[in-house]
């Protein structure tokens, strides 16, 4: 069994490639896989590997960038290693939305826990927004929720643009790092009633009964877990091997689902060549399969 922790924190980091060396000599040590994001303004990561050497991996990443606790994190579990490679990444910004952060510097009492989150969005008054891009938020979203429809967060802000400034605000993503710096660029802009969903979506399903709760369908999560439900268990979705979008069982009953070649997301959109090259790739893996061993292409566990 794998353990598996996402987690963010806004703080100061300087010497960045030096940092980034260490912390990657220090996955490929313990084992572990995922990817950690550094830039002078904080961290960002999702890791997996065996529990003792996760908890080693955390405290030595914390001495590393020389703080305490994280703003945020995350824990679930995993019968398959759902991450290919450890990578360590240095970006301009952890996410990017032009506009730099060194800590948090929103007040506690914004950040609504999954109990009170329910109370809050069931408020008419209440504009509930979804914050991640237009494909994660098909696969699964809050009722009433909406989407701003943009492929890149750092468009983000010209939606938040549109938004009334005296009405009360809840925003929501996966982990919660995306709805801090959009938070945060709200109240920089005069908004006073802005709220996000604490430790994100998956904090909501880790928590909240099934009867209880107010989150329709799956998760996506950037890993090979593709999705999760209620409980943090694996979902029901795929990666589609033509356009890399998740798609859902039905998606595979349609005509234009082929495996290992493309689904109706992008069937129409795929030349020829391409579909021919897929076909040809599908084709190696399942040799691959039929003989115990596994493809470069293959993706899936």
């Amino acid at each position: 069994m794998f353990e598996i922790i996402g987690f963010y924190k806004f703080v100061k980091i300087s010497f960045l490639k030096k940092k980034q060396k260490v912390l990657i000599e220090t996955l490929k040590k313990r084992n572990i896989r995922g990817t950690i994001i550094i830039s002078k303004e904080g961290v960002n990561g999702t890791i997996s590997g065996k529990a003792t050497n996760i908890k080693f991996t955390i405290n030595n990443l914390k001495r590393i960038l020389k703080f305490k606790e994280f703003n945020s994190s995350n824990v679930s579990k995993s019968s398959f290693q759902p991450f290919h490679k450890p990578k360590v990444k240095i970006k301009k910004e952890v996410v990017p939305m032009n506009l730099i952060l060194n800590k948090r510097i929103r007040k506690n009492d914004s950040h609504v826990d999954p109990i009170q989150w329910n109370k809050l969005i069931k408020e008419k008054d209440t504009v509930l927004i979804d914050a991640r891009k237009p494909f994660e938020y098909n696969v699964g979203t809050f009722k009433g929720a909406i989407n701003p429809d943009v492929d890149n967060f750092r468009d983000f802000p010209k939606y938040l643009k549109k938004l009334k400034k005296n009405q009360p605000i809840a925003m929501f993503c996966t982990g919660g790092i995306r709805c801090e710096k959009a938070s945060v660029y709200l109240e920089k802009k005069g908004f006073n009633n802005v709220y996000q969903l604490n430790g994100g979506i998956l904090n909501y399903l880790k928590k909240t009964n099934k009867k209880k709760s107010l989150w329709k369908g799956e998760c996506f999560v950037f890993d090979n877990r593709i999705s999760l439900k209620h409980g943090l268990k694996v979902g029901s979705y795929s990666i589609c091997s033509g356009c890399r979008k998740p798609i859902s069982t039905k998606d595979k009953k349609s005509k234009k689902y082929e495996e290992g070649v493309s689904c109706p997301n992008c069937h129409d959109k795929l030349t020829n060549y391409q579909k021919l090259r897929f076909r040809m790739r599908q084709k190696q893996i399942n040799l691959a399969k039929k003989e115990g061993k596994r493809h470069i292409f293959q993706k899936e566990y």
